[in-house]
């Protein structure tokens, strides 16, 4: 039996930077391992030219940092 497990691609408020523990806002798959790291966007930043060539997948939320959350309904 194989199993397969589906992650959504949207990160959260509980996925933190493997970095410094802020929000995460970019997902980078290794290509050669599998393993997946999370990074806030300025730590994406700093790691990208190096990180970028050895990602199967780079999935970059930052433009969401700009949005504002809409106020609660009461």
């Amino acid at each position: 039996m194989t199993t397969t497990t589906v992650t959504s691609p949207q990160l959260t408020t509980l996925d933190r930077c493997d970095r410094c523990s802020a929000q995460a806002y970019v997902r980078v798959v290794l290509e050669s391992s599998g393993g997946e790291l999370l990074f806030c966007g300025h730590h994406a930043r700093a790691v990208e030219s190096t990180l970028k060539p050895l990602a199967s997948e780079w999935y970059d939320e930052t433009s969401r940092l700009n949005e504002k959350d809409p106020l609660p309904v009461e």
